[in-house]
């Protein structure tokens, strides 16, 4: 099996050259890395120069911005039976491709693998929805985040596979384009599977220590994409408007209340505000 690695950057350097270090150190020959290039000033041209004899490398300088929209012009130029759309800020084990193929190649029907997400150089989890057992899942327990998913090409239904370029960074709403895609492939019936095994490394962002800036301009995200559903009369939906209007936030909350810590409570306060606000706000 033949992966391919599409990787939209925008802004960084040094994160992206300890990227393709990690894409170098891998144990599974058979892959390919597209970067799609948002810099206006060759950024990184020397960067990706380094790499150039290591393994099949593109790299694709375009000249408009956001996030889902370079991913989604990236899988035109792809190969690879599986396909997954790595952080520009994150970090493959060694092992992260052998096992991926491993587990398309055990598992005939699986059209969907979701790794987990790992603080740096570390074992604890990092951002996404992690678990510690390893489980088939539907669109009522969504997995992973945008940068762990892998996607078997010739298992899933291709018009369903593209990325809403209304959600991602430098889009009309910042997050929700990994979830976005996600709920609507497990809709369309695509297996999926979840394993931690497979770790992949990115900074932990998404904690209430780190302000509340950050959780109100991504949780707009949440609440369109919400809302995208809701406007197809998908009523499946309903358990996520319940879920993440009102009963995880009201409750996160509440313990924040409990254990008198104030900058919790602002982070949760400022995350319903945003999935609110994307809710309200969402035309497409």
């Amino acid at each position: 099996m033949n992966i391919s690695l599409v990787l939209a950057t925008l802004g960084r350097d040094k994160e992206l050259l300890a990227f393709l270090d990690s894409a170098r150190q891998q144990t599974y020959p058979h892959f390919e890395v597209i970067i799609i290039d948002q810099n206006q000033d060759g950024k990184i041209d020397g960067i990706v120069a380094q790499f150039k004899s290591c393994f099949e490398l593109r790299h694709i300088k375009v000249n408009f911005t956001g996030n889902a929209r370079a991913r989604d012009y990236g899988i035109h130029f792809a190969k690879g039976d599986i396909i997954a759309f790595p952080d520009d800020d994150c970090a493959y084990d060694t092992d992260v491709l052998a096992k991926v193929a491993a587990e398309f190649r055990q598992r005939k029907d699986l059209a969907i693998l979701v790794a987990g997400s790992y603080d740096l150089a570390s074992s604890r989890f990092s951002i996404g929805v992690n678990s510690h057992k390893a489980h088939y899942f539907s669109r009522f327990q969504m997995m992973g985040v945008e940068f762990t998913q892998f996607f078997a090409l010739n298992r899933l239904d291709r018009r369903q596979f593209y990325l809403d370029h209304d959600f991602g960074i430098g889009s009309k709403y910042s997050g929700g384009e990994g979830f976005e895609l996600l709920y609507r492939l497990l809709r369309a019936g695509n297996p999926a599977f979840y394993t931690p095994a497979i770790k992949i490394y990115h900074p932990d962002k998404d904690h209430y220590r780190l302000g509340t800036a950050r959780m109100l301009m991504y949780s707009t995200g949440v609440g369109a994409y919400i809302r995208k559903f809701a406007n197809q009369h998908d009523v499946f939906i309903l358990y996520y408007i319940l879920r993440k209007m009102f009963v995880a936030p009201c409750v996160k909350m509440g313990l924040a209340v409990l254990l008198l810590n104030r900058k919790r409570l602002a982070y949760d306060f400022y995350n319903l505000v945003g999935v609110w606000r994307g809710f309200l706000t969402y035309h497409g």
